[in-house]
């Protein structure tokens, strides 16, 4: 269908493509990965006949057709309807369409035969383009897409950018191209609309190019996988899962052939050394100079596997309650969010919050980190949390003038240079690359940054907004790991399923405006929503709130003078328990500090016996103050409860 036969293309002296060769068949589901730079979009922009190689060349069969979708889209606009938008891509039924209704509004006037004959001919073509159909065909599509049918007349000029990208993939697959090219169609789709579109592409007749970091759509859509790498594409006959397996294999084969040719180029060139001064050797010794010059080189293996080496810490511990959203009620005018809903959170729990796009998922982030003021109920955040917010409008407070080392100094002052080179190390910057601007780094860049802020920030609770969009599968890998060893607590909004399935213990979903959870994995989470799908699983149990402890009914104080006085002793004592173990802590803080600093002393380091006592005592002082954490939470909710007894 299309062939690419010795493709060259040049950045100034960098070769983004040398050489490379690939065939596109028919039907074939391709995936192109690759690190960021190596030319992904760059070929789908050569292929579309955007750019023009320096060499090489392209062969189509005549009758293909393309359709691309990419990221330059989002900045159209217009104030058609986004169902007319759609439209746009039957353009011959549009024309018929036109053309029968001038005929049919003249002969409202003028009824001869040779209109009659132009109508029928006109209705005729327009039926064996199936032009009665297109409209229903187009309104499946967008609603598939996630439009509702009030929205299909609403001007695209009112749509986001994400959701204009959503009305450019609906174009495009009624479009139906011999090849259909889609450059991260992922980034701009909630989970429903990734599945949709899975299943669409599964059933595509046409042939797919997709360029994602969506490790589970494309195991899910491609039949094979293309890896730009070292300015070649290199083919691997299966998909993403197929391709790691596989490229593993051959690193290894590779690997072994390189260190084989090593040991005979040392070999050759000892054997060089030695005789090339002694007459009776030195014929030989020059024959081998020769092999060594004629020797086709293998190319070691490059690890490409990023990996974390830097330990994300918080100074302060947390008590065991994290948060608490209490009889919480969210509208936007008549639109409801949420309605006397009710979560808690404790230490140590890992959340992802998934769904459908408008549900609340980013509304709820903001309520939780108090930037969103609620209609009815309470947030309460536990002892001692503290929080970083990450989320996509957050690039834009990076300081553009700033370095990535400035940048990073700002968010840990106490971390030294080395430190910070680490974690930008860590997120694949490294060298001279830590000196450069904010202003001048890609999106994907930026977020990477803003990440390593955050993380860096030793908050223990964070509170993560899609932070897998514009970042590469090898960006993704580190983050995952970053947050696998992070100790804290976290809610993470994601509609990437591989990233949610390695770093959550708990799923949390909105559904009739309450917050479910499903204290599992996403893995098991999936199936149990395909059990309940078929009816063969119940809905879990709402998070249940507290028994009702305030002692009154119908208004009226219930409990005797003497019961009440009791209960008043009783929360006098808790109260009284509260203060000591704030006091303990306060000094156990102090304390704590004190050995902070005996321990970074030179005289304390340098001697072995001192410093391994000193680091049992920090170790001693650490937990205390973890227990009186408990124990002053504990006497605090309690308290709370007898006061509403009382009250």
């Amino acid at each position: 269908m299309i062939s690419i036969t010795n493709l060259s293309y040049y950045l100034g002296s960098r070769a983004l493509y040398e050489n490379a060769s690939l065939h596109i068949k028919p039907n074939q589901k391709i995936g192109l990965i690759g690190l960021n730079g190596t030319g992904k979009s760059t070929l789908l922009r050569i292929i579309n006949g955007e750019y023009q190689a320096d060499g090489g060349t392209i062969s189509k069969a005549g009758d293909v057709t393309l359709g691309f979708l990419n990221q330059d889209l989002l900045s159209y606009q217009t104030e058609d309807s986004i169902l007319s938008v759609a439209m746009q891509a039957f353009e011959r039924q549009n024309k018929l369409q036109k053309q029968i209704d001038e005929v049919l509004h003249e002969m409202e006037t003028d009824y001869k035969d040779e209109l009659v004959d132009k109508l029928g001919k006109l209705q005729e073509e327009f039926e064996a383009l199936d032009g009665y159909s297109v409209q229903s065909r187009a309104e499946e599509i967008m609603e598939g897409l996630g439009f509702s049918t009030e929205d299909l007349q609403k001007p695209l000029r009112q749509f986001s950018g994400g959701w204009r990208m959503r009305v450019m993939l609906a174009k495009l697959l009624l479009q139906k191209p011999s090849l259909l090219m889609l450059d991260e169609p992922t980034n701009h789709l909630d989970l429903p609309s990734i599945q949709w579109v899975e299943k669409y592409i599964q059933t595509y007749e046409g042939a797919v190019i997709v360029v994602s970091h969506d490790r589970e759509f494309l195991d899910n859509v491609i039949d094979v996988t293309v890896e730009v790498a070292n300015a070649k594409l290199n083919y691997y006959a299966g998909n993403y899962s197929f391709y790691l397996e596989e490229k593993a294999l051959r690193n290894e084969i590779q690997k072994g052939a390189y260190e084989n040719q090593q040991a005979k180029i040392r070999q050759t060139e000892r054997f060089i050394e030695r005789f090339k001064a002694q007459a009776t050797k030195a014929k030989q010794a020059q024959s081998r100079v020769k092999q060594l010059a004629r020797m086709e080189r293998v190319d070691d293996v490059i690890d490409e596997s990023a990996r974390v080496n830097f330990k994300f810490q918080f100074s302060t511990q947390p008590g065991r309650h994290i948060l608490h959203l209490d009889d919480v009620t969210k509208a936007y005018g008549p639109k409801k969010i949420l309605t006397r809903a009710d979560i808690r959170l404790e230490r140590g729990d890992k959340v992802a919050l998934i769904g459908a796009n408008g549900r609340g998922k980013s509304t709820l982030l903001r309520i939780i980190s108090g930037s969103e003021p609620v209609n009815e109920g309470n947030r309460q955040l536990g002892h001692n949390v503290s929080f970083s917010f990450y989320a996509q409008h957050q690039l834009e407070s990076l300081s553009v003038e700033d370095t990535l080392l400035d940048e990073l100094k700002h968010a840990n002052p106490t971390k030294s240079e080395g430190e910070l080179r680490g974690v930008l190390g860590c997120f694949l910057f490294s060298n001279d690359e830590v000196f450069k601007k904010i202003k001048v780094l890609s999106g994907g860049e930026k977020s990477r940054v803003a990440l390593a802020k955050v993380l860096l920030s030793q908050a223990n609770f964070l509170l993560l907004d899609e932070p897998t969009n514009h970042l590469d599968m090898q960006s993704v890998n580190i983050l995952i790991q970053a947050l696998e060893q992070y100790e804290g607590t976290y809610v993470v909004v994601s509609h990437d399923r591989y990233f949610v399935s390695q770093i959550a213990n708990k799923i949390w979903y909105i559904e009739d405006e309450q917050i479910k959870e499903y204290h599992g994995t996403y893995d098991e989470y999936e199936w149990w929503m395909e059990e309940r799908k078929a009816g063969k699983a119940e809905a879990p149990p709402a998070p249940t709130k507290p028994a009702a402890t305030n002692g009154a009914v119908n208004g009226k104080k219930s409990g005797s003078d003497d019961e009440r006085r009791e209960w008043q002793k009783t929360l006098k004592k808790l109260n009284q328990q509260a203060e000591e173990s704030e006091t303990k802590i306060g000094q156990l803080e102090e304390r704590k500090k004190r050995l902070e600093t005996e321990l970074a002393d030179p005289a304390t380091y340098g001697d072995d016996k001192l410093m391994q006592a000193k680091n049992d005592e920090y170790s001693r002082v650490k937990a205390q103050i973890s227990q009186l954490q408990d124990e002053w939470e504990t006497a605090m909710l309690e308290a709370e409860e007898w006061e509403k007894k009382l009250a």
